[in-house]
């Protein structure tokens, strides 16, 4: 009975990402021509930054998972995330790739900022301030990934767990944040169609979060005095397993429906590009006033130049 329910989860869990990743595709179909060629639709604006974000952060998790499981230092069934990244040679590579998953979502973050900057007029406060909000927390949940990625649950608990509540509890505010943005915009930038997806996932990620303390809650009531942070292995039967499988299963639910909402990105995406000036505050590199003078009289470059080309 215990299986077919942890089943029956991750079967809704693979639904949720297959009806996403539909949905998104749906958003994808065509291609953009230009002239001789053919531009495919990652190669449209910046819509390759939220992918890269998506399919490198599963890779993070899979990779890890699959080490873990072969060495036998997890359970194949449902372990938690961190307890796949917990012992070496896997903590090692789960630390950097995720490392580089908080610097694309960095990334992916700002870009996210600076089109809603250049959407917004000033007449549409709230939705600047909305942005600014935005910014601060996408930043805070990446950086609360470096803390998850680089502090492992046997090392260091109480800092993996202040990590953890930076990446998923500040990340859902992120959601929510961007989806009340996105009623805002409605109709004049945003359609209905993508406020209603952001909503699904943000509403998925609300409910693996409650899943998710409230089983966790049961586990460690269950098991006091035992040291819950180091046990890596469970038996089926022994007390608190039936909490740990409903947690762990929430936990993978949380993170793949964080991850999908980085997906809505992609069709935004495609419609900007950015670009950055070099501004020159002299003509030469030299320090003393002489110097200065020699550089002066030779014929130099202009004192800005672009750096890379594109439009915003």
């Amino acid at each position: 009975m215990m299986m077919m329910i942890i089943l029956m989860m991750m079967g809704m869990i693979v639904m949720k990402m297959m009806v996403v990743i539909m949905v998104m595709m749906m958003f994808h179909t065509g291609h953009l021509v230009r002239g001789e060629g053919t531009m495919w639709w990652f190669q449209q604006g910046l819509c390759l930054l939220p992918a890269a974000l998506v399919v490198w952060t599963v890779a993070s998790f899979v990779f890890a998972y699959i080490t873990a499981v072969v060495l036998d230092h997890v359970d194949p069934l449902v372990p938690y995330i961190s307890d796949t990244g917990t012992m070496a040679p896997e903590r090692c590579v789960f630390g950097i790739m995720l490392d580089v998953s908080a610097f694309l979502g960095i990334a992916t973050v700002y870009v996210r900022y600076k089109q809603v900057e250049a959407l917004t007029g000033e007449d549409e406060a709230c939705v600047q301030k909305l942005n600014l909000a935005g910014l601060v927390l996408g930043w805070t949940s990446s950086f609360g990934m470096c803390v998850v990625a680089n502090f492992q649950k046997t090392t260091l608990f109480s800092m993996h767990l202040v990590g953890a509540v930076l990446t998923f509890g500040v990340g859902a505010l992120y959601i929510v944040i961007q989806t009340v943005m996105s009623l805002y915009m409605h109709p004049h930038v945003h359609s209905r169609t993508v406020f209603a997806v952001r909503l699904c996932i943000g509403l998925w990620t609300l409910s693996s979060i409650i899943s998710m303390f409230v089983s966790s809650v049961i586990m460690y009531s269950i098991l006091r005095g035992i040291d819950v942070p180091h046990k890596l292995h469970w038996t089926p039967g022994e007390p608190g397993y039936t909490a740990h499988m409903f947690s762990t299963v929430s936990e993978w639910s949380l993170a793949f429906s964080f991850i999908s909402f980085f997906l809505t990105y992609i069709r935004d995406f495609q419609k900007i590009k950015m670009r950055a000036e070099i501004v020159l505050l002299s003509s030469h590199l030299y320090n003393s006033p002489r110097e200065d003078f020699q550089a002066s009289q030779r014929n130099v470059p202009s004192e800005t130049s672009p750096l890379l080309s594109g439009t915003t």
